[in-house]
């Protein structure tokens, strides 16, 4: 997951986050608004120690770290305090095309990769990247983790030793026997929740996340921030931008959700498992013409019955006693959001059902080792999506809405309605989101980058975003679906990213760039090469 966040800089997780405004009896927004000055005032004066990286970061010794103190509660700033981590790395100043010209610093960098639950600590290391070598130039790159992760005040809601359950299983038309009990497995996973971080649990929010922001900004020595944010990491800078319009510099939104209040959360997941269903149907049209490669059939449909007749084997036996229907259904999903992986999961497919299985285990298994990071993950998710907006408390709600989706887009949606039930039963104070909006003159201009058939953040999310930010710029890359487009493979909207934080030059109100080439297939000897060149997620 790890080196999967840093190459895409998005995340792995379903996503799609909301703001909102501060919960009854934590004080009002002005009282949070007084409280961020006075932290951010206190951080700049300290500004923060960077040094060696803890070993367990896994980070090379180019990186630097240090940690941020924040309060816990921005109503009372002068109350309990938590520590967020921080790495850097200097910009180079030297340009990458072997001139010898000294390159400007043009100040510090921020990127947050989304989530709600994914950790920034490894953007510093983009710089080594051909692509990311220019802005490496010029920025300082940092990145963080958020309040929660990690090592940042780290949220858990369940015993991470129980967290991977696998081999499991992810019926299709759930039976009403298999909803109840999903129904108790989310309100105990409430309560562990509630129980395990007690009253400290509402503050984890997207609000909180974008203050936080502005401390790190004034930590950092900066006037004004340089924020590029993918994934739900545009939501909450959209917000950092309505709280706090002077003070951003430039701001990317990559791969932006939706900020209208009333689709935070629940009708942005439903728009979700509707998109994750189109995308489904990309990566089956793409297998249906390489069936010379992959034998999956010659139709969408038959590659569907390809996947269906795994399940039903994988149901009545989990391959390596460890992969099951969910663990299939989990490692197909991230081909929904990186076409990247599509030859991979249709080698493995492919052999699965002639008779090898390793290439699906060494995919779909789920690693114990990994499991500690992916109960926090999951945490810091649901303590954030659950706190922001409020969300229907009533299963026959979910039922109805879901059980009608499931007809026309049965891929992904009950497998989003088991993510995100425990926020039908949060016990913490839910918030009314912010009404993200920057009228003319208010911001300078910003860039919102998008792929029109991007399922975990769908389109109509960046439109959104375009017309509550005045002044903001659009890119589009047509007819493509990858999440989390910037440093990725298509040049065109590179280029913009890079005229952007470079020179701060924005292609109009919208620019539209052809798709990146689909994925070629791979014969199964290449495709066992590239599987084991790469590091185990």
């Amino acid at each position: 997951m790890r080196t999967a966040a840093a190459v895409h800089l998005a995340a792995g997780s379903l996503l799609l986050t909301t703001l909102a405004a501060a919960p009854a009896g934590a004080g009002t927004p002005t009282a949070e608004l007084r409280g961020t000055a006075t932290a951010a005032a206190r951080a700049a004066a300290e500004g923060i120690d960077f040094g060696p990286c803890p070993a367990g970061q896994e980070l090379p010794g180019t990186v630097r770290c240090g940690t941020l103190r924040v309060p816990l509660d921005y109503a009372r700033p002068d109350g309990e305090q938590i520590s967020l981590t921080v790495s850097r790395v200097r910009a180079t100043g030297k340009d990458p095309g072997g001139s010898g010209r000294a390159v400007p610093r043009q100040g510090s960098l921020v990127h947050n990769p989304g989530g709600p639950g994914a950790t920034g600590m490894y953007f510093p290391m983009m710089g080594v990247l051909p692509e990311w070598k220019r802005v490496a130039a010029a920025y300082d790159l940092v990145g963080y983790a958020p309040r929660g992760v990690g090592r940042s005040a780290p949220l858990s809601c369940t015993d991470p030793g129980t967290f991977f359950e696998g081999p499991s299983t992810a019926p299709v038309h759930p039976s009403a026997a298999y909803k109840r009990e999903r129904v108790a497995r989310a309100e105990a996973y409430a309560r562990g929740c509630a129980e395990r971080t007690g009253d400290a649990l509402r503050h984890y929010n997207s609000l909180n996340n974008a203050r936080d922001l502005d401390v790190l900004r004034a930590a950092l020595g900066e006037n004004r921030l340089t924020f590029l944010g993918s994934s739900y990491g545009t939501y909450f800078g959209a917000l950092y931008a309505t709280l706090f319009p002077s003070h951003v510099r430039r701001m990317v939104f990559d791969s932006a959700v939706n900020p209208d209040p009333e689709r935070i959360w629940y009708r942005n997941n439903l728009d979700q498992s509707a998109a994750f269903e189109d995308r489904w149907a990309d990566f089956r049209a793409w297998a249906a013409r390489h069936d010379a490669v992959y034998g999956l059939g010659n139709t969408a449909r038959e590659v569907q019955d390809s996947y269906n007749r795994a399940r039903a084997r994988l149901a009545k036996e989990p391959a390596g006693g460890k992969v099951g229907p969910g663990q299939l259904q989990a490692a197909f999903l991230k081909a929904g959001y990186y076409d990247d992986h599509w030859p991979h999961r249709a080698h493995a497919l492919s052999a699965y059902l002639k008779g090898d299985p390793a290439p699906l285990v060494e995919q779909a298994q789920e690693y114990p080792e990994a499991a500690a990071e992916a109960e926090n993950a999951r945490a810091v998710y649901l303590a954030v999506e659950c706190n922001d907006a409020p969300w229907p408390t009533d299963w026959a709600v979910w039922d109805r809405d879901n059980t009608r989706l499931a007809r026309r887009a049965p891929f992904e949606t009950w497998g989003n309605v088991w993510t995100n039930l425990p926020c039908a039963y949060w016990r913490a104070p839910r918030q009314r989101p912010l009404d993200v909006r920057a009228g003319s003159g208010a911001l300078p201009p910003t860039l919102i980058l998008a792929a029109e058939r991007d399922a975990a953040a769908p389109y109509d999310g960046a439109l959104e975003l375009h017309r509550r930010l005045a002044g903001s710029a659009l890119v589009t890359e047509r007819d493509a679906g990858s999440h989390g487009l910037a440093g990725g493979a298509n040049a065109c909207v590179h280029g913009h990213l890079e005229a952007y934080l470079l020179d701060g030059r924005v292609p109009g109100r919208r620019a539209s760039c052809a798709p990146h080439p689909e994925p070629e297939p791979q014969p199964a000897s290449a495709d066992r090469r590239a599987a084991a060149a790469r590091p185990a997620v």
